[in-house]
Formats: C-alpha cells, structure tokens, sequence
C-alpha cells in the first residue's frame, strides 16, 4: 500500500511542478501593455528605454540603408521570414498600415538570411510597398536576438526602444503603438 501512495504523491508532486513553471513562464513572458496591447516582458533582446542599435544592410532595391537615417521619426522595426506563416498573416495588415501611416512613421521589415529573389517573390504576391531590408547573415536578428518571428521594435524619434512585439500585429495595435 505505501509504494502505491508513494506513486501517487509523486506525480502529485512532479505536476505541480510543472504547473508551477508554466505558470512562471508565461507570466514574464507576455502581458498586457498600454492600449491592450499583448507585449513581451521577457529579458532577451534590446530592453524597452534602450538605445536601439544602430546597422547599415541592403534593402531589397540593392540601396543600402541605415537606421540612424530614421531619427526623427517613429520606427517600426519588423523582423520576418518568408517561410513564417504568423509573419504571412501580419503582412497584408502592415502594408494597410504603411499605405494610410502618418508621415513621421516609419516600417522596415528586416527579411532574416534569405535571399533577395525569395523576398523580392514574397513582397511581389503580397504587393507590399514599405522598405525591406536584407539581413541575409543574421547579423542584425543576432543584434537584437531576435528567436521568435514575427518580433517587431518600436522605436521611438530619439531611436529609443518604446515597445517589444512577439508575434503578428494588425492594424489597430499599430495604430495604437504609436499614440
């Protein structure tokens, strides 16, 4: 009788555990931010009120770009992959966004070690027009550790880290990202 309760108690235990720690991990990774918002409060990555880095990559014109060319404005810094079905879901409500955005906001969509003939096919079926840029040796994901796609920066005018999205965004968040 006592190995059966002892059994018993243990995978009560070894449960509990687990609960435990999912519960834990979920807690600091995700919570509601300002507006509603599903923001990610995990340490990986640039820190909200950090200096975001600055990088220099081609976009997928062949023009190279800079980030600290963006100062002054709010920057939606988006990282993404062509093989990513949330990064799919969340495109054609970036392009709505970047179509009617006011003028002192910004989306780079930062494409994670592809080539630019796979980009440049994905931007084309979707008909996205807002700047792509090319992190084709993972330099730039590897700045920002970035692990998980769709993740998106915003940045702030001064270059600031306002906000750190994990996952697909839609209009409305954007819009509310940068009131």
């Amino acid at each position: 009788m006592s190995k059966k309760w002892f059994g018993i108690l243990l995978i009560a235990f070894l449960i509990g555990i687990a609960g435990f720690n999912l519960y834990n991990d979920r807690k600091d990774v995700t919570d509601i931010g300002e507006a509603g918002i599903a923001v990610n409060n995990d340490q990986t990555g640039i820190a909200v009120g950090d200096k975001a880095p600055d990088f220099t990559v081609g976009k997928m014109d062949g023009n190279e770009v800079k980030l600290s060319d963006y100062k002054g404005k709010k920057v939606f810094l988006n990282f993404w992959a062509t093989w990513c079905p949330p990064c799919k879901a969340e495109m054609p409500h970036m392009q709505s966004f970047y179509e009617e955005k006011p003028e002192n906001v910004e989306i780079l969509a930062v494409n994670l070690e592809e080539s630019n003939k796979k980009a440049k096919d994905f931007a084309d079926q979707y008909k996205l027009t807002f700047p792509i840029l090319m992190d084709e040796d993972g330099t730039v994901g590897e700045a920002y550790e970035v692990y998980t796609i769709p993740t998106t920066y915003v940045l702030n005018e001064d270059g600031t880290v306002h906000q750190k999205i994990v996952g697909p965004m839609d209009v409305p968040m954007m819009k509310n990202l940068i009131k």
